[in-house]
């Protein structure tokens, strides 16, 4: 069973969330946040698989309580997705940056909120392409303030590695990038899961803005 915590100041959209989530045999919501204080708080009590998180909120807004619960060691299996209004969300790629796996749009497809849960639940960043393409493009490549991803780090990869970050960084899974490089998939997880432990990523989504933040992958490069 995967547990969900809601965290979003409108009544009417956990309603609806709730409603949708529940309705699905392995999916549970287990606590309810009307902001990122108390957000923080049930999820140091429930330990949910998956928060989705609104970003503008109250007092503690979303990103910050995204900070919190990612630096929490108790909450290291609790991923956090970003509920946003707008694909662009200025604070979307802050919020990646700090730990969230991913994000949503408010409107997207019922059938896509619930393949997202199960995805980011499952250890995989929630990050289509061609989003995370013009997200990431559009901050990444203004972010004045924003620290980079130290070069000592990435020395810490073998060239292998490098290029399986930026696989990941085109969103190829690990079958597609076990076709790219014509090795095995289990190859390819074995990669993905030692270049995650050598940058201390928690999951695909960080990977992805390290890989911006390094250069590997430039604004605008991809199509």
């Amino acid at each position: 069973m995967i547990s969900v915590l809601l965290a979003d100041d409108q009544l009417l959209v956990r309603a609806g969330f709730r409603a949708l989530l529940n309705a699905e045999p392995d999916i549970e919501v287990v606590a309810e946040a009307a902001d990122g204080l108390e957000a923080v708080t049930k999820a140091q009590q429930t330990r949910p698989d998956v928060v989705l998180m609104d970003i503008r909120m109250p007092g503690v807004d979303g990103l910050e309580a995204t900070r919190r619960i990612a630096a929490d060691p108790a909450l290291s299996g609790t991923r956090v997705v970003i509920l946003t209004t707008f694909e662009l969300d200025e604070y979307v790629f802050e919020a990646l940056r700090t730990g969230a796996s991913g994000f949503l749009v408010k409107d997207t497809e019922p059938v896509e909120l619930i393949r997202g849960v199960r995805a980011v639940a499952g250890g995989d960043g929630l990050l289509s392409p061609s989003v995370t393409r013009r997200v990431i493009g559009e901050f990444a490549g203004g972010g004045a303030g924003r620290s980079a991803t130290p070069p000592d780090t990435l020395a810490q990869l073998t060239d292998r590695e490098r290029e399986v970050l930026v696989l990941v960084a085109e969103g190829l899974n690990n079958d597609e990038i076990a076709a790219r490089l014509v090795i095995s998939p289990a190859t390819a997880k074995t990669h993905v899961s030692r270049t995650m432990i050598k940058l201390a990523a928690r999951d695909r989504a960080q990977l992805v803005v390290y890989a911006y933040e390094a250069g590997l992958i430039r604004p605008g490069w991809l199509t």
